[in-house]
């Protein structure tokens, strides 16, 4: 039996709620505008940057942590000038997700993954922030964000 719950997006900074179903199995998610633009909806590895994100210099730092359930989890912030950004937490437990974020005019676009059963760690897939676009990474556990990044 799958425990269904919401996760709040981000957006929530911007007084929008984005509101997606998390299982107890891996699983990712979207808005209804992610996937428009190149690299969206293939994960860094399937890009031609693969190998070649980095964790960029921004205000805060690329890498945030914070406990949850007795554990620090990490957050990080990867980008690629040529192909986009993503996520990816590590040492996180179950009910808890990777989420990128990208500014599309006044809407957020974004995508999440949550952890495979065994693992402790997620990657969201790509989201397209060249040619000026803004994003972030954000950590969301059972419906509260805990940790993010500023916006790069």
């Amino acid at each position: 039996m799958t425990l269904r719950r919401t996760l709040f997006g981000a957006a929530l900074a911007f007084g929008l709620a984005a509101l997606t179903p998390l299982t107890a199995e891996a699983a990712s998610g979207q808005s209804a505008s992610y996937g428009n633009l190149p690299n969206e909806g293939r994960y860094p590895e399937q890009t031609a940057c693969a190998g070649h994100y980095i964790q960029p210099k921004m205000p805060g730092g690329a890498t945030k942590k914070a406990v949850y359930q007795g554990r620090t989890v990490t957050l990080k912030y990867f980008s690629n000038s040529g192909c986009g950004s993503y996520a990816r937490i590590e040492n996180a437990p179950q009910g808890c997700a990777a989420h990128s974020n990208r500014l599309d005019g006044s809407k957020i676009v974004w995508v999440l993954e949550t952890v495979d059963p065994g693992s402790t760690s997620a990657n969201t897939k790509v989201l397209n922030n060249p040619d000026g676009r803004q994003s972030r990474a954000v950590l969301i556990c059972d419906n509260q964000t805990l940790a993010s990044t500023a916006w790069y």
